[in-house]
């Protein structure tokens, strides 16, 4: 029997207070049991969680990553651990507050202007409510009948999203991931199903010729990896030239695919890059999907980083020919801003979404399709069970509406491009790239240094940045030697605390060639004694 909106709100029964345990039966109800689901405790526990959080949600000192020793942390974590084994222990509400603050004083200061080393940021406050909802009601999303509010939502967002990407909203298709990496994987899936019916079933023992993928040289590692999980091999991996810039050359993509053709691999995919996790590069999306198809290729974008530009004025058309794409994973825990993991893999024909996966379940999949399997995700997606991460996303679109996303982006990328500005001004800096969005690389170069002392420093410089516990930066190989590399993810961030970093850099820097020169001529003196 189906039941109105209506209807079940006016089913929810008014709060009342928990009786007390009376009877024959309460005396077998194991009380220690029934204490740590009880409401009243959830409530108090809840309360003292929130103020902490509050407070540390509230700390804006410039800060990095406090490193522990991983010895230090076990032993700090194991003498938090009840030593009770027989019975349930009794709630120990300081033991709780201080689990939270080990938890908050050891991650990644993420809401911290002295973060600058990942991809992913502080999230919009009220998507941690939401996720803390998810939590308690507990409704995995791959069914509609286990999680319907979630199910209703993912579309009502692929709607929205899909309003940025371009394609025909009566075709395609958008489903949740874990992660860009099970994202591109499968995106992979969907494409060589596509190419190779026959593989689900025999295998590609039956095929006339190794599969092939294509990718820049600057691809993300999941997409490698998804080669080797689908039994491509290395080998079989086709890859794109990039430019000074990382970005693949369209006129190099069409030789190196006739080549592999003359090698007797047989591409199914082509796969760019929307903001490579290296440098931020851009592929030129347009002229790619020319390329893909002449050669009868799909067109996976992995848009993990990058593809949250699309809510941008300013920055959309770094996405340009994006609408020519067959998918594309966008995470949403990057520049979306919300709890980790939570990706969106589009797809422009919902068709294709369905050949990732061809089986059957009787316990799962409905026989006959009806109105509630037609918001099943399960067909479309590796996972059977997954959280409800659209839920924050969707909750703060519709409180906030999608300028929130786009303002803060174009803060992040304004930032960034102020950080190029001020490096490319210092003689004793030198930036590797020119910004597209949030991510910078440069290196800190005070004199003609052999490429080898130059790559040593950079590390050297990184991690004593990392163990200063003022700044948390990261490092990339570029040309095969070491760059920093900032990604700027907190819209707190100023020309302030920039400066902060680039005379904290120079400090460091030059400490370390004083000691190395220092070192050098004691070695010296001895070898010449």
């Amino acid at each position: 029997m189906t039941s109105s909106l209506s209807d079940v709100q006016s089913s929810f029964p008014e709060p009342t207070a928990p009786e007390p345990a009376t009877g024959e039966g309460s005396r077998s109800a194991m009380p220690g049991l029934t204490a740590a689901f009880d409401p009243e405790r959830f409530h108090n526990g809840a309360m003292d969680i929130v103020g902490r959080l509050t407070t540390y949600l509230g700390d804006r000192s410039v800060r990095g990553l406090d490193l522990l020793d991983p010895a230090v942390l076990l032993k700090a974590a194991r003498e938090l651990m009840t030593r009770e084994r027989r019975r349930i222990a009794d709630f120990d509400a300081e033991r709780v507050n201080q689990i939270v603050d080990l938890y908050t004083g050891t991650g990644i200061p993420v809401y911290s202007p002295g973060y600058m080393g990942r991809q992913f940021s502080g999230v919009v406050p009220l998507a941690s409510l939401i996720d803390l909802v998810g939590s308690v009601v507990n409704q995995p999303s791959s069914f509609y009948e286990a999680g319907q509010l979630p199910s209703v939502a993912e579309r009502l967002m692929a709607e929205e999203l899909n309003g940025f990407i371009g394609w025909d909203r009566d075709r395609f298709a958008m489903v949740t991931t874990s992660g860009g990496s099970l994202a591109n994987l499968t995106a992979l899936l969907a494409a060589r199903n596509r190419a190779f019916p026959q593989i689900w079933t025999r295998g590609a023992g039956a095929l006339p010729g190794p599969p092939a993928i294509a990718v820049s040289e600057e691809a993300h590692y999941s997409v490698t990896r998804a080669a080797g999980v689908l039994g491509i091999g290395e080998g079989q991996i086709i890859r794109l030239p990039v430019d000074q810039a990382g970005r693949i050359r369209p006129e190099l993509a069409g030789p190196a695919l006739d080549e592999a053709y003359r090698r007797g691999l047989r591409p199914f995919c082509l796969v760019a890059s929307a903001g490579t996790t290296s440098v931020g590069a851009f592929d030129p999306l347009e002229e790619l999907a020319a390329v893909a198809r002449r050669h009868g290729l799909w067109l996976h974008v992995d848009g993990a980083h990058g593809a949250s530009l699309l809510l941008s004025d300013r920055h959309r058309h770094r996405l340009r020919g994006i609408e020519q794409a067959d998918s594309l994973t966008w995470d949403a825990h990057k520049m979306l801003f919300m709890p980790s993991p939570c990706t969106l893999l589009f797809y422009r024909d919902g068709a294709a979404a369905r050949g990732a996966f061809r089986q059957r379940a009787s316990y799962v999949f409905d026989e006959e399709p009806d109105v509630y399997s037609a918001y099943d995700s399960a067909d479309k997606n590796l996972e059977c069970t997954k959280r409800p991460m659209i839920m924050p996303l969707w909750t703060v679109w519709s409180v906030y509406g999608p300028a929130l996303f786009a303002q803060r982006i174009d803060r992040l990328c304004e930032v960034t491009r102020q950080a190029h500005r001020m490096l490319a001004a210092e003689p004793d800096f030198a930036v590797a790239h020119e910004p597209e969005s949030n991510i910078l690389c440069f290196r800190y170069l005070p004199d003609d240094l052999e490429p080898a002392i130059a790559h040593r420093l950079q590390l050297e410089i990184r991690n004593r940045i990392r163990g200063g516990g003022r700044f948390f930066i990261s490092k990339v190989d570029i040309d095969k030697v070491a760059a920093l590399r900032v990604v700027v993810m907190n819209h707190l961030i100023d020309a302030g605390h920039l400066t902060m970093l680039i005379d904290e850099i120079r400090d460091i820097g030059q400490r370390v060639l004083r000691t190395s020169a220092t070192t050098r001529d004691d070695q010296r003196n001895r070898s010449q004694s």
